[in-house]
């Protein structure tokens, strides 16, 4: 009875660890509320994006170097789905570029959602000097193409920015948030809105890790 009452305790303690690694690993993956900061959606519709106070051209220099990342994705979006599928992969950063207002790195995994090759993509990141806003652009293997920049900027050590897209066939708001609070470990969400940023769905995570 003892061995049994020993057994129930450990199982106890073992849940109680994994709830516990669970909340912390949530709690370090997505960005907390409010999402829209710096940005609002105007009378006219149009999507306003200020910058913040300390935004820099600098911003992104934690990023050089290479990393290994662990992803988290949902199997669908925007439709109430709760699988989600992880994988790894690597990214290379390449430091600033274009005198310091730029900044490019690719991404490698083999994982493909879409067809199950190899599967790579470019991201690159400009800082405008007079809007004091960072555009950041992403293409991938599969398209070939660039998708709309993500804008915005860097308030204190939470980035947030944001575009207009399409999604199978409907308007939505998107973010990329990227939390850099510990630079060697940071985090990078995206969310999908599809009533102006009153709601987000976040579909997409990965945590990075610099390769020392």
């Amino acid at each position: 009875m003892r061995n049994i009452q020993q057994t129930k305790k450990v199982i106890g303690l073992l849940t109680l660890l994994t709830l516990n690694l669970s909340l912390i690993y949530a709690q370090n993956t997505w960005p907390k509320d409010p999402v829209m900061v710096n940005a609002k959606i105007n009378r006219s519709g149009e999507l306003e994006i200020t910058p913040s106070s300390t935004s820099s051209a600098n911003d992104f220099d934690f990023l050089a170097g290479k990393w290994t990342m662990h992803n988290k994705r949902l199997k669908t979006r925007l439709n109430n789905c709760t699988e989600w599928i992880e994988y790894e992969s690597t990214d290379e950063n390449f430091g600033t570029i274009l005198n310091g207002v730029g900044n490019m790195d690719i991404f490698k995994t083999a994982y493909n959602q879409v067809n199950g090759r190899s599967y790579e993509g470019l991201t690159v990141r400009l800082f405008n000097p007079k809007t004091k806003l960072w555009s950041l652009y992403w293409a991938d293997s599969n398209l070939g193409t660039m998708d709309p920049p993500v804008v915005g900027s860097f308030e204190g050590n939470v980035g947030r920015f944001f575009c207009k897209d399409v999604f199978n066939g409907k308007p939505i708001l998107v973010v990329f948030v990227w939390d850099k609070t510990d630079k060697d470990n940071p985090v990078w969400s995206q969310a999908f809105s599809h009533d102006n940023g009153v709601t987000w769905e976040w579909n997409m995570t990965n945590t990075s890790h610099r390769i020392k």
